[in-house]
């Protein structure tokens, strides 16, 4: 059991649901614009269009949104121009987005946390759109367990060491905790800290990357697991 530790959080897909609203979207994009037999093709596509703009623009909803436009336009190619009625039923396809409720949070993270907050210090480090984010943060009846929110345009090495060396963190008490590969654990773990790895099954494809061993501290199959180690 580590005690008086530092915990940071990921949020989206290790706090509360996220990607698989993003793939209702999908789906329902994928329905509208192509044949089953030519699915996997399109959302291949529809996958290096996200790439591309996620590296350009970053993440979040509005992004979302200008993929989604841009690869219909490059189904349509140069026999059709993209309509606003086109653009309208993309708006309509993201309103589980655009106008969402209630956070969603994953089983056991309330009650959790709240024993965590108990004899640890919580922090939470979310990637996106600023103002997503924040109003994601703002609706999910858990923030007054963290002692700082910081929400990045992205999660880097750099990120890691700028994090740590403003808060004055030790990084051998210092714990990220995440289920996206690419963003909470390879990163983090890169700029000296420790990390813990709670994988989603439904983890967006561009978050997936191969770790090797010497880039998990730990891995565990839920949330409420981390009681029994923390």
């Amino acid at each position: 059991m580590h005690t008086d530790q530092i915990l940071i959080f990921d949020a989206d897909d290790t706090l509360w649901e996220n990607n698989v609203l993003f793939e209702r979207v999908t789906d329902g994009f994928l329905d509208w614009v192509t044949t089953p037999a030519e699915r996997e093709r399109v959302t291949a596509l529809l996958d290096r269009i996200e790439a591309d703009n996620s590296a350009a623009h970053g993440y979040g909803t509005p992004v979302f949104r200008q993929s989604l436009v841009d690869c219909l336009r490059h189904l349509y190619g140069a026999d059709r121009e993209v309509t606003a009625a086109d653009v309208a039923r993309i708006d309509d396809l993201l309103t589980p987005l655009t106008a969402r409720g209630a956070i969603e949070l994953m089983p056991g993270v309330a009650d959790t946390l709240d024993a965590l907050a108990g004899r640890h210090h919580l922090l939470l480090l979310t990637k996106g759109d600023q103002d997503e984010q924040q109003a994601k943060v703002d609706a999910s009846t858990i923030d007054h367990h963290f002692r700082g929110v910081h929400i990045v345009a992205e999660k880097s090495v750099d990120t890691y060491l700028q994090l740590t060396a403003e808060l004055g963190l030790d990084p051998d008490r210092t714990w990220m905790i995440g289920n996206s590969p690419k963003s909470d654990i390879a990163p983090a773990r890169k700029a000296g800290l420790r990390t813990v790895f709670i994988p989603h099954e439904r983890t967006w494809v561009l978050e997936h990357a191969e770790l090797g061993p010497e880039e998990v501290t730990l891995q565990l199959g839920a949330f409420p697991e981390l009681l029994r180690h923390f």
